[in-house]
This record gives C-alpha cells, sequence and structure tokens, in this order.
C-alpha cells in the first residue's frame, strides 16, 4: 500500500515560489489499478516522481508498505527503487549504443540477484510481441516497439509497483489500446499500476480514476 499524506513540492526561484503539489493526500492499495488525469503542467508527473523516490516532497510524508521511504538512507531507496518499483515513461529513453537485449537488462546491474536475467529478458519480450528484435538497436524499431521494450526494461527486477508516466503519450491510437492491454495485463497479474495521462479516453482500464489540477487531487472522475 502506498500512502501520501499532506506532500507539497515548491520550486523557488527569482524570487519567485511556484507549487507544484499543495497538499496532497492519496492512499493506493495494492494491486489497484489508478490513472490520474490532468492537463500539462497540473502536477502529475511531479506526483509520480515523488511516490517513485525519484524527488524528495517540500513538505508531508510518503509510505510504502508502512516505510517512510523519505526517512531511508540512500542505500535503501535504491534498494527499494530497484527491487520494487518499475517506471515507464513516455519517452522510452533506450540506450542508443545497446541493442533491445541489452537495454532491457540494464536496470538488473542495480541489484544484487542477477543469475538467470537474460532468459528472464528473452521471456519478457516474447510475451510482449518482440522477441524478434532482441538484437536490434533502438534506431532500427517502431515506437510501439521500443514502449514495449521500456515496459520489458521496467519488469526486469519483478517491481511490485508500476509507476507510467504518459506512456502511451506519442503511439497512435491503435498502438496506444495494445500497450493500455499490456498494463491491463500487469495488474490482472497482481501489480499495482500507477499511470498518469492527459487523454480521460483511457479510464476505462483504471479500477480508479483521479484527476489532478493545480498541483490538488480535485475530484474522482467514474
Amino acid at each position: 500500500m502506498i500512502v501520501a499524506s499532506r506532500i507539497s513540492k515548491i520550486y523557488s526561484g527569482n524570487g519567485n515560489e511556484v507549487r507544484a503539489l499543495d497538499g496532497v493526500d492519496l492512499t493506493i492499495q495494492s494491486g489497484e489499478f489508478v490513472i490520474i488525469i490532468g492537463r500539462s503542467g497540473s502536477g502529475k508527473s511531479t506526483l509520480l516522481s515523488l511516490l517513485g523516490g525519484l524527488s524528495r516532497p517540500t513538505h508531508g510524508s510518503i509510505e510504502i508498505d508502512g516505510n517512510d521511504i523519505w526517512k531511508m538512507n540512500d542505500k535503501d531507496l535504491s534498494k527499494l527503487r530497484g527491487h520494487e518499483i518499475g517506471f515507464v515513461f513516455q519517452f522510452p529513453g533506450l540506450m542508443p549504443t545497446l541493442d533491445v537485449l541489452e537495454n532491457v537488462i540494464l536496470p538488473s546491474s542495480f541489484v544484487e540477484k542477477r543469475e538467470g536475467v537474460g532468459d528472464r529478458a528473452i521471456k519478457l519480450l516474447d510475451t510482449l510481441g518482440i522477441g524478434g528484435k532482441v538484437n536490434s538497436f533502438p534506431h532500427q524499431i517502431s515506437g510501439g516497439e521500443l514502449k514495449r521494450a521500456s515496459i520489458a526494461r521496467a519488469l526486469i527486477n519483478d517491481p511490485s509497483i508500476i509507476l507510467a508516466d504518459e506512456p502511451t503519450g506519442d503511439l497512435d491510437a491503435e498502438t496506444e489500446m495494445e500497450i493500455m492491454e499490456v498494463f491491463r495485463q500487469m495488474n490482472d497479474e497482481g501489480r499495482t499500476i500507477i499511470m498518469v495521462t492527459h487523454n480521460p479516453d483511457l479510464s476505462s482500464f483504471a479500477s480508479r480514476v483521479m484527476r489532478m489540477d493545480t498541483g490538488h487531487i480535485r475530484l474522482e472522475a467514474r
């Protein structure tokens, strides 16, 4: 379970103060598929960054399974991210000098147990429908294939939580639906999915839908 209590993120500069998040409370149960909808600049990506331990809140606390992540030391927080959280971003960000298989395996280099990681990567790519692209480089595959590779990379350490930031924003409608079905399958396997998007048409995939506006979770849709 993820519990965010009164979290704020404030950026200051040139005498100005921007409240990207302003006292957000949020509880997400294990196994939920939560979609957070909002326009650009509403605070969605900032919220995801805080929940994933990538950015520290200015105020408030975030607990994952009862542990306040911002009271952890750097080593334990890195371990938590490496083992329990998989990140999927709008732009896949694959390393251009590595082939697809090497890109998928890369996050495993930051955790202790690496036995069988190559076989696991190949199985993930097969499951995601791009098993034939293991030796291709990022510039040689399509946008949808890049996204599938980035999902495989997020899953390589078998995380219990997937955080997805606009994961379908650059895809055509058909590929978008295919990728959303992949997320649905991951949720059916028991993973907690938290996805932010500007597209309300994706709401049907979620077990719970929220809406963000100017740093607040304003209402729950559906």
